[in-house]
């Protein structure tokens, strides 16, 4: 059933509602979980559902996701699975970037039709969520449809953010609106698990997720050449146009990384004792790139819902609630609480410790530090005794080094934090 299918994984734009995250990178290339990859996410779904034919649409800032990609997913010889890149490139026929996620699709189309691929899976490549594909595709072929679209039930409150599914009795899809008012909800409501009843979830949301027919995507996008983003004109004109358009109603953990409200969210709850994402769930695991690094090593510090990544260095105080990432370090007398510490690509070195430099002091966390409700990106360098408190009481602000976004204090990848300071 899935031998035939390919997924491609859009790589989003600028990102702009995660920077400072995104600055430097793209949407799937953040880390996640202190080990992670967004972009590894969808992938390790893909490999978990029997999909072994992988593209990845890379186009603002991919550097770093091309070579992550690069680096983790391979298949031997004598396979017919991959996971490549497609970036956006000038061609005879376009000379444009992507101009959005149906473009992107129409632009790259020519790499699908070398396949004898009759499904193609479009899956977005900054969502948190565990899935079995199978089931969907499985409810695609049932229902004869032309394309399916994963949903999931929402509360009103939450509807508004989303592109907004009507379905009737056979769970075909009637009509759609994109992030309605909460004025223009009534009547919107769809039939939902009892479940989802009870928590007043009875609007479905589009996940963003869509299986499509070959040629009804070729169609698509061909019949309407000014259409340029699945959501916002290809779905609605799939729909209008009376094709068979059915829901795939999914009930499990799925939420959108797109501010830094709900990336700090997510990889928070990560740490709790059940979390919604399961890392250690037997047959879901995530795949990553294997570093091969040591294992991590902690002196007289307490601990207590905590996530600490491999080839870790760390004196501190205190880590409570916070995600540390690889090769982190952390010196003595530090407090860490609330908190994502991404990690290091590079040790410091032995010079790099014992220089007394306060303009510049190592990668990773100094002494006497007191960290909370912070994202400290990779390879920042926060000298000794700095304090770092974020919360609802400050302002939004962008910095040389930090930005403050929601509450939470973002010092950015490479930043520097002087000894002393006080945010």
């Amino acid at each position: 059933m899935m031998e035939s299918t390919i997924a491609v994984i859009l790589g989003g734009g600028a990102g702009s509602r995660l920077f400072p995250l995104t600055k430097n990178r793209s949407k799937p290339a953040v880390p996640v979980g202190g080990k992670y990859r967004l972009v590894d996410i969808p992938i390790s779904n893909c490999l978990h559902s029997e999909i072994r034919q992988i593209y990845v649409l890379t186009q603002f800032n991919s550097a770093s996701l091309n070579q992550h990609v690069k680096n983790t997913f391979h298949f031997d010889p004598f396979s017919r699975g991959f996971v490549d890149i497609l970036a956006a490139e000038q061609t005879p026929s376009s000379h444009q970037w992507y101009q959005g996620t149906a473009d992107a699709v129409r632009q790259t189309f020519r790499y699908l039709q070398n396949h004898r691929a009759d499904k193609i899976f479009i899956l977005s490549g900054d969502q948190l969520y565990q899935m079995d594909y199978r089931k969907m595709m499985k409810a695609h072929d049932e229902n004869n449809a032309e394309l399916t679209i994963g949903t999931i039930p929402v509360n009103a409150h939450d509807a508004t953010g989303f592109g907004i599914l009507k379905t009737d009795d056979h769970g075909m899809i009637e009509s759609f609106i994109e992030k309605p008012t909460l004025e223009q909800l009534d009547g919107w409501e769809s039939e939902v698990p009892d479940e989802m009843k009870a928590q007043g979830k009875v609007y479905l949301a589009s996940m963003g997720i869509y299986i499509f027919n070959k040629e009804t995507l070729w169609n698509l996008i061909n019949d309407n050449p000014e259409a340029l983003d699945f959501g916002r004109e290809i779905i609605p004109k799939a729909i209008s146009s009376r094709m068979k358009v059915a829901s795939y109603k999914y009930t499990g953990y799925w939420t959108d990384i797109g501010t830094i409200r709900s990336f700090y969210d997510a990889n928070l709850e990560l740490a709790d004792p059940l979390p919604q994402f399961d890392l250690y769930a037997t047959g879901k695991r995530i795949f990553t790139r294997p570093r091969l690094l040591p294992p991590t090593k902690m002196y007289g510090t307490e601990t207590d819902r905590s996530l600490i990544a491999e080839g870790c260095i760390i004196e501190a105080k205190s880590i409570f609630h916070s995600i540390i990432g690889i090769r982190s370090r952390i010196g003595p007398n530090s407090v860490i609480r609330e908190s994502i510490m991404m990690g290091n690509d590079f040790y410091p070195s032995l010079e790099e410790l014992s220089e007394s430099n306060p303009d510049m002091p190592a990668r990773g966390i100094g002494e006497g530090c007191h960290i909370e409700r912070a994202i400290i990106d990779k390879n920042a360098r926060i000298g000794n005794n700095v304090k770092i408190v974020g919360g609802d009481h400050l302002e939004n602000t962008r910095n040389e080094n930090y930005s403050i976004v929601d509450g939470i204090v973002v010092v950015e990848k490479n930043g520097i934090i002087r000894e002393g300071t006080v945010i």
